[in-house]
């Protein structure tokens, strides 16, 4: 459902500033109005890569009145291939200048930035006075400090995740319009459940699906600062960008125990239990040869340290949310990290119609198993 905007206009807009962003003003159900939303409207930026550079030529190009940007690292030459704020001229300078100086060239968006690293100390300083909070960050420890400082705020924050050919984006926020249940970073990857994860220079991430992210979460941002559409609040956007597909997985708020609570597409109605067959990594081998689908359900931030070798992606709540979209034809293998996921799927596919087995002990036994096979 459409949310209340949280920014109050400005009285009017300059001159030059109504011309610059007058396809703005031609949008049915955005307009004026929206526009002077945006440049009362003060956005914080955490990180001027891969994600938070596309962010900051997005919200200076629409509008945004101030945009605090926070990276405390310089720009390198492997960081252009995705880091678009940049050029070859400042390898070596703050990524925050890029940033100062692409929005100065765009549009009148005032930029206040810091060459400083945000941690749990300076959080709340960095933070304060912002409508919205953007994480374009690339470690887990220092997401959790994002999200912590922005329920403590209680700012809605915008968030979102690239690792190879995958991305997630969501909207988190602790303390929502009345009516609206609270949701947070940890409902969707409770602390527990995250381990090491790979960085960008281990196991690559296409420049291009960069870009696309940052664009969603700079749209998720106007939206919530207009009031205009639905955002991503209490859904995850699941972007494929090798099968060129976008899927979306219901989310909402973790129960009194602590537990992950997530929507599921429920069994088909009087349906018994569905029996799932199990197969050993050797098994799962000649299934494989013999041509069936390996379907691994884990999380992009799982499957970013590694795949079985044709295995397709399909993260265990886009699967629930639609067992009938997965292909049918043939046999399928159900994998994850150590089985317990891979049951809940392939019983949600059998009863579905699906021809449907489990790796045994998950991606960990076959890997096992493959050590065991090379002669010492």
């Amino acid at each position: 459902m459409p949310l209340p905007p949280l920014v109050e206009p400005i009285e009017r807009l300059r001159p030059d500033e109504s011309v610059r962003t007058a396809r703005h003003a031609a949008l049915a159900g955005f307009g004026d109005l929206a526009q002077r939303r945006l440049a009362a409207a003060h956005v914080a930026v955490v990180g001027a890569g891969g994600i938070g550079a596309p962010v900051v030529l997005a919200l200076s190009a629409a509008g945004v009145g101030r945009l605090t940007v926070i990276d405390d690292d310089v720009v390198e030459a492997s960081n252009l291939q995705r880091q678009v704020i940049h050029r070859r001229t400042d390898i070596g300078r703050p990524k925050a200048d890029s940033a100062t100086r692409v929005a100065q060239e765009l549009s009148s968006t005032d930029v206040c930035t810091h060459v400083e690293r945000l941690d749990a100390g300076n959080a709340a300083r960095l933070l304060a006075g912002a409508d919205v909070i953007i994480d374009g960050t690339d470690t887990f420890a220092t997401r959790e400090v994002v999200a912590t400082a922005s329920e403590e705020l209680g700012v809605p924050l915008v968030w979102g995740v690239v690792q190879e050919f995958h991305a997630q984006a969501t909207v988190f926020w602790s303390r929502p319009p009345d009516g609206i249940d609270g949701v947070r970073l940890r409902d969707l990857y409770p602390p527990e459940t995250v381990g090491d994860v790979p960085s960008c220079a281990q196991v690559g991430v296409l420049g291009a699906l960069c870009l696309q992210l940052g664009a969603v979460l700079a749209t998720e941002a106007i939206k919530l600062i207009t009031g205009t559409g639905q955002p991503l609040l209490g859904r995850v956007m699941l972007i494929d960008a090798l099968r060129g597909r976008t899927t979306e997985v219901p989310l909402r708020t973790a129960g009194a125990s602590g537990g992950e609570v997530r929507d599921a597409a429920p069994e088909p109605s009087g349906a018994a239990p569905a029996s799932v067959p199990h197969l050993s990594p050797a098994e799962f081998d000649d299934a494989r040869a013999a041509g069936a689908i390996a379907i691994d359900v884990r999380d992009p931030l799982e499957t970013a340290t590694g795949v079985i070798p044709g295995s397709h992606l399909v993260p265990l709540q886009a699967l629930l949310s639609d067992p009938t979209a997965v292909a049918a034809s043939g046999h399928v293998v159900v994998v994850c990290q150590v089985g317990i996921r891979a049951e809940r799927a392939a019983r949600a596919l059998i009863a579905h119609g699906v021809d449907a087995a489990v790796l045994t002990g998950g991606i960990d036994a076959w890997r096992a198993a493959a050590r065991e096979t090379v002669p010492a």
